[in-house]
């Protein structure tokens, strides 16, 4: 197995202390030491020194982990866990390639206009295909990454990058742009609405890049490092274009600010001066309510908490909390004019686990939504809010199939929406 990474060294790390097994997703649903961090670790040394064969089975046991990066967090060796796996996940899609919907999943992520097309089809179609529910669109019949019953993202009758103009000036002498997210464009649009709200609440400029391209994270996850690659340099090429005009990048999307911050380097790493150009882009690079919970004065502005209120329960990103240390400033902001009601572990993983698991191994992300429907139950909370769609599409999909009653709000949406007028449940 032709890799990077020398994975005998960081088995050799691992003291077997066994602290990432109780942390671990996929081990909290699975109960199998080889889908465990250490058993991970040690099937990856295996299979490079020769004495592990890569056949199907381990295909799936490399395929089954949701990279949440709790094992990165709790190791006391420090072993990128995650990064291992991303690894080897390139190693194996190069020798079984990739699922033809998945190949044409990344097709379409290159293309702009291919993607406009397939979302306007998408809208005027849906009527047939879906039917509509307070959380998404539930799947009338059965598809790759579709299973009939499925909840799915609502498609937006017109995306966010076209419904807005390049550049809107707000009265004030700060400018940001926004990097909005393949799902906050085409579905979740209200995010990007609501971010727009509140940047001209705060007399700060919005300057929206027309030709952005997906951050790569789809295919970077699934193996197609040569798509990831495509898709980073052209997006570093694009953005270097006004990075100097502009006071910062906001992203209202966890899992894409983390792969602009933090894993566009680490992909680029073998060429360094792609390297040296991420480095400059990601540092003027924030999840949304990072910088704006910090380099404005939203908080002041914020209408006071009120008793009848809704109730909010605020679910941690893995991309924002434990690869950004991002999960304070949305709940400052919320907790201002909302009550905030803390599940028992905020944390743990949604389980959407990226395009593999949602389309091949759905049945993981089930038993894991299953668990945090429940933490979500009971908090007794009106709203449930995370700042990714990623975290949307799942925790939603478990809701309804768990008949909870919750609604699913971005917490940019619920920041604009107290700017505006305070709905009360009374």
């Amino acid at each position: 197995m032709k890799t990077s990474f020398d994975f005998a060294k960081y088995a050799d790390q691992c003291v077997k202390c066994a602290k990432c097994v109780p942390d671990c997703t996929i081990h909290s649903v699975s109960r199998d030491e080889t889908t465990s961090p250490r058993g991970f670790i040690h099937l990856m040394a295996s299979a490079q020194n020769g004495s592990l064969k890569i056949d199907k089975n381990v295909k799936k046991i490399f395929e089954s982990c949701f990279l949440c990066a709790n094992c990165v967090v709790v190791c006391p060796s420090s072993i990128p866990t995650d990064r291992l796996i991303e690894n080897v996940r390139a190693e194996v899609a190069a020798k079984y390639s990739i699922a033809w919907f998945k190949r044409l999943v990344f097709f379409f992520l290159k293309r702009r206009s291919l993607q406009d097309f397939a979302a306007k089809m998408g809208y005027i179609l849906k009527p047939c295909a879906f039917e509509r529910t307070q959380n998404g669109m539930k799947a009338r019949f059965s598809l790759p990454m579709m299973k009939r019953g499925r909840l799915l993202p609502n498609i937006a009758a017109k995306s966010f990058l076209n419904a807005y103009p390049e550049r809107m000036d707000f009265g004030g002498d700060r400018t940001v742009a926004i990097f909005i997210g393949c799902m906050a464009n085409y579905a979740y649009t209200e995010a990007g609405d609501s971010l727009l709200y509140i940047l001209k609440a705060l007399k700060i400029n919005a300057f929206i890049p027309k030709d952005q391209l997906c951050c790569g994270a789809p295919s970077y996850f699934t193996g197609d490092l040569k798509t990831t690659k495509r898709l980073i340099k052209y997006n570093i090429e694009y953005f270097e274009l006004f990075i100097d005009s502009i006071e910062a990048i906001l992203v209202p999307e966890a899992t894409c600010s983390s792969m602009i911050i933090h894993d566009w380097e680490l992909i680029l790493e073998e060429e360094q001066e792609w390297a040296q150009r991420a480095k400059r882009i990601a540092k003027k690079t924030f999840i949304a309510s990072q910088w704006l919970c910090n380099h404005t004065d939203l908080l002041k502005i914020l209408p006071p908490l009120n008793q009848k209120i809704a109730r909010v329960t605020y679910h941690d990103p893995c991309h924002a909390k434990k690869t950004q240390g991002v999960f304070k400033e949305p709940r400052a902001l919320l907790e201002k004019s909302y009550e905030l009601r803390e599940m028992s572990d905020p944390s743990y993983c949604c389980g959407f686990g990226g395009v593999t698991i949602q389309s091949e191994r759905f049945a993981l992300a089930e038993a894991v939504g299953k668990k945090k429907a429940a933490m979500i139950a009971q908090t007794d909370a009106h709203i449930i809010s995370a700042e990714c769609s990623a975290c949307r599409v799942q925790i939603g999909e478990a809701l309804n199939r768990y008949g909870a009653k919750q609604i699913f709000m971005h917490p940019l949406e619920l920041i604009a929406q107290s700017l505006k007028e305070i709905k009360t449940y009374a």
